[in-house]
């Protein structure tokens, strides 16, 4: 070997080793992912034993991030399925030279702990004897760097999402513990029980019991669209308007036409809310309620039978005026279960595809009337895991009763 060819040699595996440094000094300022792909073809189009090159790298599908001296515009063209299950380095066979791939004769996996980070296809870089030469190593080098780097980025992105992500939830969870009420009566002539079963971390369902004064109370049951913080915000002012406009007013109907002004304005209608609040009066037995939209509440009477509890409009923070309003009116009312719940319930399916139903849950409501409202609960969620078998929930699910009795 001739000393110009030492030399010639040495000055090359210098470039080579500068270009390493250069990259993992990009890769240590934190250089953007489109700028270390354009630091990566600058380095290997200034090779001039690599003919041509096309890198194709899994983001959320595989793209071309980098080619040159190409016959054909890789970032236009989809990476053929057939190079996916290659792991190692192979060699391509020469087809029709019109096809894309074909003027490629070494393909590159570049692999990271068993998962494909990208495809290397390159030309020009096969020695006399067919072998790859002395470039072939470094581009492996540069590749394995480069991408390793930039699965390292997407994972940090990753991780930092999935953190976001859980301290959210967190946060939305936590404001939604404050919106039920701490306690709820469970004495001679009032019992009230609420079962809260939410199907991720943070639910959008909503109930409350309210007292107006020493003979009246608010019952309510809510469920809004949407999940995460914005949903849970959202509750969070429906809860406290609701609260302050019971103070205001014992019409249920104001309380409703406000209640759907104040969420359409926080909303912008991009949430809605189903609602039912009942106002029972103890002294005059009597209970006036709107449904909004929601799944009727169940009441069973001893004198008027099972009652659905079905009148009043549609959802709220839809329409700046609602379409009507009907107040429905019950009285003689002294002796009576009154079952409340959100869709998650009667929603719930089997393994043959049929809902839990609101049949089934009155026929079971019938058989449990006259026992404990705690044990009420256990059995209704007892009797829809026995339903659904295998299948999951998929949706929240809130049961509240209330029991009256002289």
């Amino acid at each position: 070997m001739t000393a110009e060819t030492l030399k010639n040699k040495f000055e090359i595996k210098e470039l080579e080793l500068n270009s390493l440094l250069e990259i993992t000094q990009a890769i240590n300022n934190n250089l953007a992912e489109a700028s270390l792909y354009k630091i990566y073809n600058f380095i290997l189009r200034a090779n001039h034993n690599i003919k041509k090159l096309a890198l194709f790298v899994l983001d959320d599908q595989w793209e071309c991030k980098a080619f040159h001296s190409t016959a054909h515009d890789y970032g236009k063209i989809e990476l053929d399925e057939k190079f996916l299950s290659v792991k190692e380095i192979e060699y391509l066979e020469n087809e029709d030279p019109s096809l894309p791939f074909s003027e490629f004769d070494i393909l590159i996996p570049i692999v990271h702990k068993n998962k494909t980070l990208a495809f290397v296809f390159t030309d020009g870089m096969k020695g006399e004897d067919g072998q790859p030469n002395e470039d072939f190593t470094f581009l492996q080098a540069l590749s394995n760097i480069i991408l390793v780097a930039i699965e390292n980025k997407k994972l940090a992105r990753k991780e930092l999402k999935q953190e976001a992500l859980r301290r959210e939830m967190e946060i939305a969870s936590n404001v939604q513990k404050y919106l039920f009420p701490e306690n709820l009566p469970y004495g001679r002539g009032l019992k009230v029980v609420a079962s809260y079963l939410p199907h991720h971390t943070v639910g959008g369902d909503y109930y409350d019991y309210i007292p107006i004064n020493r003979n009246q109370f608010l019952i309510c049951i809510a469920d809004v669209s949407g999940k995460g913080i914005p949903a849970a915000i959202l509750m969070s002012n429906f809860q406290a308007s609701l609260r302050t406009l019971v103070r205001q007013t014992p019409n249920i109907t104001a309380i409703v036409e406000e209640l759907n002004y104040l969420i359409l304005e926080n909303a912008k209608g991009e949430n809605f809310i189903t609602f039912f609040g009942a106002i029972y009066d103890h002294s005059l037995k009597t209970m006036v309620y709107v449904n909004a939209g929601h799944n009727p509440p169940i009441l069973m009477d001893k004198k008027k039978g099972t009652i659905l509890l079905d009148q009043g409009t549609t959802i709220l923070g839809s329409f700046k005026t609602l379409p009507f309003l009907n107040e429905g009116f019950l009285t003689d009312l002294d002796d009576f279960l009154f079952f409340l719940y959100t869709d998650g319930l009667t929603e719930t399916l089997n393994e043959h595809g049929e809902e839990f139903g609101v049949d089934r849950l009155k026929k079971l409501l019938e058989k449990e009337k006259d026992g404990e409202l705690k044990d009420l609960h256990q059995h209704v969620m007892s009797d829809l895991d026995e339903f659904r078998g295998k299948n999951a929930y998929s949706d929240d699910i809130t049961l509240l009763s209330c029991n009256i009795s002289v």
